[in-house]
């Protein structure tokens, strides 16, 4: 087996803390990269995806911490519009600073409960 990096540990190792909550709350996973920070809320147990947000339409916003608030706000709004109030912060394999607490906060001041 291969050795995992870094990154890869740390995110199998928030899923599974997640997974042994056991909460039947719907996930909001966040992803970032070097140019854009995507955001989603999505059912396990269904498999789908119940709302979606992201940078990708905005031009010229950048990654900024701007830009992830924004994302935040959009994805609070798009759950409240799928029925979703509370769900569980999958921050993946990211530490928890900067842009992902940026897009946390403004998703928790937009009406997500987590």
């Amino acid at each position: 087996m291969a050795k995992l990096s870094l990154f890869e540990r740390r995110r199998a190792r928030v899923r599974t803390a997640l997974k042994a909550r056991g909460s039947n709350r719907p996930r909001l996973s966040v992803h970032r990269t070097g140019q854009h920070i995507y955001a989603q809320i999505i059912d396990d147990q269904a498999g789908r995806t119940l709302a979606a947000a992201s940078t990708l339409g905005d031009k010229g916003t950048g990654a900024n911490s701007d830009a992830a608030a924004k994302v935040g706000k959009d994805i609070a709004a798009a759950a409240k519009k799928a029925g979703v109030t509370s769900v569980v912060f999958d921050r993946g394999g990211f530490l928890f600073h900067g842009r992902v607490k940026a897009l946390a906060d403004a998703a928790r001041e937009g009406g997500l409960e987590f």
